[in-house]
């Protein structure tokens, strides 16, 4: 795929650079609690704008149904890219009419607009390709040139990330280059041993990259409510904790079929239980009891890995040369129960291993713990768009790069 080095090697001043982002950030209220995703699109934007580019910058936020919704407008990331870029930031309520046009055409060489959430339009999600086709093409008209540097969106078939780009000179920016450059580092030329520690609620949305992994990991180790599904398919006991009874076969089959490659697939051995879901807004102290993993009392709900299952993951990233990391191993919002997802954050930090966080709530998870990022090899900037490369699926963001 083309990249933005090539773009800025032929000019790009006083171009109109449609920008494709990621500013989907967590909001409480109109408060952002994790800018991350904004910090990530800031190299490619200050290039185009220190080469003289119009630069429009275009995201989601959130799910709305196709139309405007003030829940999830990207009003406070515009002016949190104004807040980091150190300069304003023309915003346009609306993303193909009269605000847009208006604020595109009025950017002078070197400035940059946000458009209103991309999906307050139905075309951008639509499953109809003419509806999406049509969109697309009202984008298109606003700019001369596309870069992609969305990476938690491109394993969307959407508008702004599949169609459009097909419409204009494409290219992909700073961001979708360092992460797929990592990804090509878990999947063609791996250093071992390597070792996936995968966590999360729902075993469901880990079946496909368990699959792959057995074909590539040396040592699978499985924490969250996704490891309850696997201690049923163990046949053992687990209480009231989260569990995907129509899971319970695939998850037999993954542990047996682990054994014959020779895979080690690492399950808890003790965990954090309680009767009582805790209160994830005042964090009241939960006081957890601690109890082996094959032996959760029917009436208690596991809700972290123990301190016994914390020593044994970190010995077994002690010797890994690649880590990837997806999923958190508790309910690390409340404090009685983040001990675990600390505990393999800290494994990470330790390692001399290549190691990668794959998005998502493992992402939020190591800043909300109050890790310093730069102690990890890459922290990605998409769970889910991660979980379907290392998949071996077509994304169809990149697809679009790529043509």
């Amino acid at each position: 795929m083309k990249t933005i080095d090539e773009l800025l090697r032929q000019g790009v001043e006083g171009k109109r650079v449609f920008v494709r982002a990621d500013l989907n950030v967590p909001l409480d209220g109109d408060t952002i609690t994790d800018d991350g995703r904004i910090r990530a699109v800031l190299p490619t934007v200050k290039a185009l704008l220190d080469a003289g580019a119009k630069v429009v910058v275009a995201s989601h936020l959130g799910r709305p149904k196709g139309a405007p919704d003030p829940a999830f407008t990207l009003r406070f990331a515009a002016a949190r890219l104004g807040e980091l870029l150190g300069g304003p930031v023309a915003f346009a309520g609306d993303t193909i009419g009269s605000e847009a046009h208006s604020a595109v055409a009025g950017l002078e060489n070197g400035q940059v607009a946000v458009l209103e959430n991309l999906r307050f339009n139905a075309g951008e999600t639509s499953k109809d390709d003419a509806e999406r086709a049509e969109f697309a093409a009202r984008l298109a008209a606003l700019a001369d040139v596309y870069v992609g540097d969305g990476f938690g969106a491109v394993h969307r078939g959407h508008a702004s990330v599949y169609d459009l780009p097909r419409l204009l000179p494409a290219y992909a920016g700073y961001l979708i280059a360092t992460e797929v450059g990592v990804l090509r580092k878990l999947t063609d030329d791996v250093k071992r041993p390597y070792v996936v520690v995968l966590g999360g609620a729902k075993v469901s949305d880990k079946l496909g990259v368990i699959d792959h992994l057995l074909e590539k990991a040396d040592r699978i180790l499985i924490g969250g409510g996704m490891a309850y599904t696997f201690l049923k398919a163990k046949g053992h006991e687990v209480g009231v904790s989260l569990l995907q009874e129509d899971q319970v076969p695939a998850c037999l089959e993954y542990l047996e079929r682990a054994e014959k490659r020779g895979v080690e697939f690492v399950l808890p051995v003790d965990v954090l239980v309680s009767a009582d879901f805790p209160d994830l807004k005042t964090k009241a102290p939960a006081n957890p009891t601690t109890v082996a993993a094959t032996d959760i009392p029917a009436d208690q709900e596991g809700l972290d890995i123990g301190p016994e299952t914390r020593e044994l993951y970190a010995s077994k990233l002690a010797d890994a040369a690649t880590v990837f990391w997806n999923g958190p191993m508790g309910v690390f919002e409340h404090p009685d129960y983040a001990q675990g997802t600390k505990a393999v954050a800290q494994a990470l930090t330790d390692s001399p291993a290549f190691t990668v966080v794959g998005g998502g709530d493992s992402a939020a998870a190591v800043r909300t713990l109050g890790f310093d990022e730069n102690a990890f090899g890459h922290i990605s900037t998409g769970g889910g768009a991660s979980l379907e490369y290392l998949e071996g699926k077509t994304l169809p963001g990149l697809a679009a790069l790529e043509d």
